[in-house]
């Protein structure tokens, strides 16, 4: 069984926690704290990222609410936090080179890690594994999307 899904060119890693209507994906950490980012379906979506600008270090984001700004050629708008939590990292390489989410949104491309403050509760409104895949496959089925590898190197 494979750990991850290409539906029409986009990848869904089954070992994330999703939520689909943001385009958001974390992961928990060993040291219970959590990394967050854009989806390859967003980055898909947003064509070649400009900018990407965090909130900073120690900032308290309630879920919902923006971690960070996003800007592509196609779109301006925010990354929402999955979960509630203290900012305690930014990621340094999408701030110098913000194509970075582009070619590896699971992996050098995250955006920010977060110390949660309740993780347990907010995780049950996540997706993971098949049920993410599931989601994902019906949201861009009804949307029509497609994925255009647009830059070289891409990389989950």
């Amino acid at each position: 069984m494979s750990d991850r899904e290409e539906i029409r060119g986009c990848v869904i890693l089954k070992n994330l926690y999703y939520l689909v209507d943001d385009h958001t994906w974390l992961t928990v950490n060993d040291d219970a704290t959590v990394t967050v980012g854009m989806t390859d379906v967003a980055q898909n979506m947003a064509g070649a990222i400009l900018h990407a600008k965090a909130k900073k270090v120690g900032t308290f984001r309630e879920k919902g609410k923006p971690l960070a700004t996003v800007e592509s050629s196609k779109w301006v708008g925010p990354l929402k936090s999955p979960v509630s939590g203290e900012i305690i990292e930014i990621n340094e390489e999408i701030i110098r080179d913000a194509q970075a989410i582009n070619r590896s949104p699971y992996k050098n491309g995250w955006i920010i890690k977060l110390k949660p403050s309740k993780l347990d509760e907010e995780l049950k409104d996540m997706l993971t594994g098949d049920a993410a895949v599931q989601a994902y496959r019906e949201r861009i089925e009804k949307e029509d999307l497609k994925a255009c590898r647009h830059v070289e190197g891409f990389e989950c």
